[in-house]
């Protein structure tokens, strides 16, 4: 991941070093006129620049907002305090990051191809990158696992899956994933700058070694993909079974209304996270393949935002699949939830507070 996250710094500063020098056709810009080995400034229409800026700065606002609704609903209402919800507010968590910090900083970025920051907070933006990708993924293995159990294993889970034990698990994946990524920084050089002279006064881009960019594809896609994949066909192959044998129960005139009742919704909530699982893969698998195998850094650009764009998708699924969230966000617009004893309301229930 980080062999395509170094080459999405690069690209979004404007391609590789450049060093100052003064072209015929038109006066050169620099980022930093007064020092002598600054990048160049790419220059761009102004018409291009406002429409970029526009867009981008109303994706990050979409996302944030999006996002911010779903963990205000979550962390205020105590009905929705559950082990599978604390996932979805960890995993709304990281993509109201990026909406909050990636994407703003990745914007001045694309239009002024410039980084005016420093080399020390490109260091930590670089690692919050990491941090943020890799946590996303890690919160979509966790909901995987959990829905796993709920579904082929009913009778453990709610022994083996308690809120307790899944915030622990939480916390764990976010500081293996900050350890990682502060490792991985620290490993490529980028704690000591001084030694480095392919980078011009400027840029914020981490070149990686081939031997890393293999280990962190593996470590931090292609291995937690697998493992949801594995287990998200096992989930609806069991589904499969149960509603066959549900439908063979009720042909025989057998009621079965609170079993089957269990089951459709450990079903349903297994099907919209696996919608969850699929469009993040969807937004990001064409991203890797096209940055593995092509050149066109316009392309790669468009596919580095539609996976940006990844983090503001999924609050609509849950607006699209799950009652509970519309009701809350009507409750939270119209501020309902600042009334005395509004996080004890049953909101699958009740309309008004």
């Amino acid at each position: 991941m980080k062999g395509q996250k170094g080459e999405l710094n690069k690209l979004l500063t404007g391609g590789d070093s450049l060093m100052a020098y003064e072209t015929e056709d038109q006066e050169t810009q620099y980022c930093f006129p007064d020092i002598n080995s600054s990048c160049i400034k790419e220059q761009h229409s102004s018409h291009r620049y406002i429409i970029t800026y526009l867009f981008l700065s109303l994706l990050s606002a979409w996302t944030v907002f999006l996002n911010l609704l779903v963990i205000i609903s979550i962390s205020h209402f105590k009905k929705f305090h559950t082990p599978t919800n604390m996932i979805i507010l960890s995993l709304a968590v990281a993509d109201m990051l990026i909406g909050l910090i990636e994407m703003p900083v990745g914007a001045i970025k694309l239009t002024e191809t410039c980084w005016y920051f420093g080399d020390t907070f490109c260091v930590l933006y670089l690692i919050l990158i990491g941090l943020i990708f890799s946590a996303s993924l890690g919160n979509l293995v966790l909901i995987a696992v959990d829905r796993y159990v709920a579904v082929c294993h009913p009778l453990l889970y709610p022994q083996k899956i308690t809120i307790t034990n899944m915030l622990k698990s939480i916390c764990l994946s976010w500081l293996y994933y900050s350890a990682y990524n502060t490792a991985f920084v620290n490993n490529n050089g980028y704690f000591d700058t001084s030694h480095r002279t392919d980078v011009c006064y400027g840029e914020c881009s981490d070149m990686v070694s081939f031997s890393w960019i293999v280990i962190d594809l593996f470590m931090c896609f292609i291995f937690p993909c697998v493992i949801m994949i594995t287990l998200y066909l096992r989930i609806f192959y069991v589904v499969h079974q149960q509603v066959k044998v549900i439908n063979s129960l009720m042909k025989g005139g057998k009621c079965v209304t609170e079993g089957s009742s269990k089951r459709k919704s450990e079903s349903k909530a297994a099907l919209t996270l696996g919608i969850i699982v699929l469009v993040y893969l969807l937004c990001y698998i064409p991203y890797y393949i096209c940055s593995l195998s092509v050149n066109s850094s316009t392309a790669i650009t468009v596919l580095i935002w539609v996976a940006y764009a990844n983090s503001g998708v999924n609050p609509l699924v849950y607006a699209l699949f799950y009652p509970w969230f519309k009701k809350t966000v009507k409750h939270i617009l119209t501020l309902k939830i600042c009334q005395s004893a509004s996080s004890l309301v049953n909101i699958f229930t009740e309309n008004e507070l």
